[in-house]
Parts: structure tokens; sequence; C-alpha cells
């Protein structure tokens, strides 16, 4: 029998793309792994993080036996999509900024790009503006603290709505501006609080349903959904358990995974310590 599809994301944003694949594929299994212990990736060394991303998903793919790989993280899928397909022998789905839809939805033709200073700053990702939006002035913002408030709201935390407005407030800067990209899966888990902040109306685009049509296509007979698929995580499994359940995840298991040049070091599981 086929494994279930495994959803990879640095931390909870890959729940946004959970959710879209629960709407496309509802009677497929899914599991989920997130990288927590290493929270953020945004801001980390490159050649770091792909040793960290192929290592960390080499692990969870092993472990749960999947049929196809969902990298949920444009950070990792920017960095390190063809280092995992030289690693990993089934199918991977990757997660791109989304530049074309925006740009064909944009009636202005001023679009932003809100994303974590890696995705910002990636040449993939200024190649997709310059193949997809080459017509539009696209600004973009690195948004990194953004990934935090995420990760706050849906571990049961006040997400602080100034630490929101100050990333979003070069936005306004643009009266012109109508799009916004959200280039970070972790993004659309504040789209209410975005749409609160926002000083106009904004068609706010994301990846989710691309992504869930995109393993629809390539997953031909993933496993069928019995009961909360299996999950692990590298950081507190205490702080994140309640999350996963809510998405339809067993209690998560501890993934230990050696750091890139290092050997492994556990994490306690009533660790309650945001990284």
């Amino acid at each position: 029998m086929s494994g279930p599809i495994l959803i990879f994301d640095s931390g909870v944003g890959g729940l946004s793309v959970v959710a879209a694949m629960r709407r496309r594929l509802p009677e497929a299994a899914l599991a989920y792994v997130c990288d927590d212990g290493m929270l953020p990736y945004g801001t980390k060394n490159d050649d770091w993080l792909v040793a960290r991303i192929v290592a960390v998903c080499e692990a969870a793919v092993r472990e749960s036996g999947a049929c196809a790989l969902v990298v949920a993280c444009n950070t990792a899928s920017t960095l390190a999509l063809d280092a995992l397909r030289a690693r990993i022998t089934v199918p991977v789905v990757g997660t791109v900024p989304a530049i074309k839809p925006a740009a064909r939805l944009s009636r202005s033709r001023h679009l932003a790009l809100l994303a974590t200073s890696a995705t910002v700053n990636r040449p993939y990702t200024q190649a997709l503006i310059a193949d997809f939006a080459a017509d539009c002035q696209v600004l973009r913002l690195a948004a990194d603290p953004l990934v935090e408030q995420a990760e706050r709201l849906l571990t049961g935390n006040a997400v602080d709505r100034h630490v929101v407005a100050d990333c979003l407030a070069p936005l306004w800067d643009d009266a012109e501006l109508d799009t916004v990209v959200l280039g970070c899966t972790h993004f659309p888990l504040l789209r209410e609080v975005l749409e609160a902040v926002a000083q106009w109306p904004i068609t706010w685009v994301d990846s989710g349903d691309a992504i869930a049509r995109r393993v629809a296509q390539v997953v031909v007979e993933p496993a069928p959904l019995v009961g909360p698929g299996p999950g692990w995580v590298t950081g507190s499994r205490a702080r994140l358990a309640p999350v996963l359940a809510r998405y339809g995840f067993a209690m998560p298991r501890h993934l230990d995974v050696p750091l890139p040049g290092r050997q492994s070091v556990p994490i306690p599981d009533d660790s309650s310590t945001f990284h």
C-alpha cells in the first residue's frame, strides 16, 4: 500500500497548505514534519540550510514511508529543491511565491511580495518576477517577524498587532498597490490580522491551492485517510501537539536529526521556549 503525503515546513506555516490539501484530497492520508527546533529558517546561512533541510526531510520520509514530499516552505523551496530531488526518491513538490497569479489579478500592476529575508533576496524570486510580472511594479518586502507571530497565533498566544503593522508599513508608501503575495506559508495563517491592519482593501494571494492541485497531479495513489495522521517535530512536542491535533494529526513524535557538522542535541519534550 502507498504511504501518506508528507508535508514539511520549518514550523506551523505548512498547516496552511495542509488545509488546502484536505480540501482537494479529502480521502488522502497526510503526515506532517516541522523543524521547529531550528526556527526561523529565513535568517540562516544558505549552505547550512540546504544541509539541514535535506537531513530533516530524508529522516521524515524514511520514518513516514511517504509516497510524496510537499515542501510547504518558500525559503526551503527556493533554496533546496534540487538537492532534495537528488536525494529523495519519492516525488517532491515545492512552494514558490505566487507571483504569476498575483500579476494576473492585479489591476493597477502594482504588487508586493511579503516574504522572509531569504525568499525576498533569492535569485529564484527575482527570476519569477522577471518571467511573470515584468510589466508590474513589484515591491519585495522582508517580514521575518511575521513568522513568529503566526507561530504565536496557532500556539494560543496573542498576536502583537503593532509588530504586524510595522512589517506592513512600507506597503502603504505606494498608493496604487492592490495585490500582495504572501510568500511564506506562515503568512496565510495571519490573514485576518493582515486584513485588519491594512490601510485599504488588498487582494492577498498565496500558493496553497496551487500546491494542492500539483500534488493531486503527481500522486497517483496515496494511502487512504484512516484516523489522525502521524507528525514529527524537532523541538517541543508539548507546544505543538494541540496545534497539530486541530489539523488532524496525532501527538507528534520527536525527530532526532543531527545539526550539520555536529552531534544531535535532544530537546526536552516539555520545552516551551520559542526558537
